[in-house]
């Protein structure tokens, strides 16, 4: 399963979970990746402070929502935890490894992203060693994972008229601020908080009518 673009747009939402996925979150992704179709076209698993077997039982069940609605599933960090899954890939940041030893372990047909705050050299950088995707952020103030990086859409822009990677743009965003970053030509709009601390499937639709418009 590879990250792709929907027929609707050439915006997607890259979702990113809580870091308590337990309880009834299996429920809230259902419902917030069949809120509009087409749009979710990717999940990042993000938890922390657990072990291997703790963490895998709790990403059976949200991999095979995944897995039977066309979403590509991401393990934050950990590429150990993304070939122990047989995730679709796994998300790199600055210190998290190189993208070559992860496609060593995890094959070609992997998809790794790497974090590249604000910065056009590791971005170019992450794309030279083999990275499928690139994110830039923090664009906004985030509860999620505070950022001092901020870089501005001209970035995006820059990006996106000279590399046929996709880009990521991530960090605060919400229904209300992401037309400037949709329209400098973001693939993904990385999104968690706008989405689980609110009504999620209202939350993903919002999204979608603000992509809409741009």
């Amino acid at each position: 399963m590879r990250i792709h673009t929907a027929p609707m747009t050439d915006c997607q939402l890259y979702l990113i979970s809580p870091l308590d996925v337990s309880g009834d979150f299996p429920g809230r992704l259902e419902r917030a990746i069949e809120a509009q179709a087409g749009l979710v076209t990717a999940f990042q698993f993000r938890v922390k402070n657990v072990d291997q077997h703790e963490a895998t039982a709790l990403a059976e069940p949200l991999q095979a929502i995944c897995a039977a609605r066309d979403v590509a599933f991401i393990v934050n960090d950990d590429v150990a935890l993304a070939k122990r899954l047989k995730a679709d890939g796994v998300h790199l940041g600055q210190g998290d490894g190189d993208p070559e030893d992860a496609r060593d372990e995890l094959g070609r047909g992997a998809q790794i992203g790497v974090t590249c705050h604000a910065s056009k050299h590791l971005a170019m950088e992450a794309g030279e060693a083999g990275a499928d995707y690139v994110a830039f952020g923090s664009f906004f103030d985030s509860d999620t994972k505070p950022s001092t990086h901020r870089p501005e859409t001209d970035l995006l822009e820059w990006w996106s008229k000279l590399f046929e990677i996709p880009c990521v743009a991530i960090g605060g965003i919400t229904p209300e601020n992401c037309l400037p970053l949709v329209r400098a030509g973001a693939d993904f709009l990385a999104v968690s908080g706008a989405i689980w601390a609110n009504d999620e499937a209202a939350a993903v639709k919002a999204f979608a009518r603000e992509i809409r418009a741009a």
